[in-house]
């Protein structure tokens, strides 16, 4: 009688753990600083209430994976502000390629393996940079299959990528010494100015898995960390095949644009 007793006490006790509210020590719960600090959770770490997508995303073990091709995980509960702190946890397969979109056109935190992966080569499509326009200014990624932090600062025309507590990455767009990156950037079809979007993680057909996503909106009296960071060099060959690549974006849009235009 005894050891049904406590065979019963341990099935309630299973049961209640299962459907209990995540609890402080959750990967998907804001510490006591965070929530002194203005974060707000986006994801739950049940299901993906908030989020749009096309089936192809779900939620295991409080982590958001993808299951299959179909397009982006978007957020809809609201729009990402213009200034704003956004951290999250990502981790990848080998040689497996995503991003999170914060801003509208180009603007993406790249997820990658640097290793395996061909984007991996050039340190400005890198994991961590500003994709096709700054490079970190380090490979920071741990080992395939572990958790990376992630974080992302916005604040006026300053853009900075953390990555696991470093700044790989520190742009004023305004400043012209960085003109050639905006140039860069605005011919792939991105508009550092823009603002207004819904936060979107990338899918590239490969797996990958995210989790602790939080964001916060900076107001003017916030501060932030404003030490310059310098990109990484960029060897030669890669640089005239990152050329070659972009004169191949511009050929195939230019092409478009003909083929538009002489439709009835």
């Amino acid at each position: 009688m005894r050891l049904m007793l406590l065979i019963g006490s341990a099935l309630l006790i299973k049961g209640s753990l299962l459907t209990a509210p995540l609890q402080a020590d959750s990967p998907n719960s804001l510490n006591p600083d965070e929530k002194s600090a203005g974060f707000v959770s986006l994801f739950n770490g049940h299901d993906l209430n908030g989020w749009s997508h096309a089936g192809n995303w779900t939620v295991a073990d409080g982590v958001i994976t993808r299951t299959g091709s179909g397009g982006s995980l978007v957020y809809t509960k609201a729009k990402v502000p213009d200034d704003f702190e956004l951290r999250f946890e990502w981790k990848v397969a080998p040689g497996s390629n995503s991003g999170v979109y914060y801003r509208p056109t180009q603007y993406e935190y790249q997820i990658l393996d640097n290793e395996r992966h061909r984007d991996g080569k050039n340190p400005r499509t890198s994991a961590a940079s500003l994709y096709f326009c700054v490079q970190p200014s380090e490979d920071a990624t741990k080992p395939v299959g572990q958790w990376n932090t992630g974080r992302i600062v916005c604040k006026g025309t300053v853009i900075q990528h953390w990555l696991n507590g470093i700044k790989v990455v520190h742009l004023d767009y305004s400043d012209p010494k960085w003109a050639p990156n905006v140039d860069m950037l605005k011919k792939r079809g991105g508009d550092l100015e823009a603002r207004g979007a819904n936060l979107n993680l990338q899918d590239h057909g490969d797996p990958v898995w995210y989790r602790n996503l939080r964001i916060r909106r900076l107001g003017p009296e916030d501060p932030i960390e404003m030490t310059p960071v310098t990109p990484a060099q960029i060897p030669e060959d890669v640089l005239a095949a990152e050329a070659a690549k972009l004169q191949g974006i511009l050929k195939r849009r230019a092409a478009q644009a003909k083929k538009q235009e002489k439709k009835p």
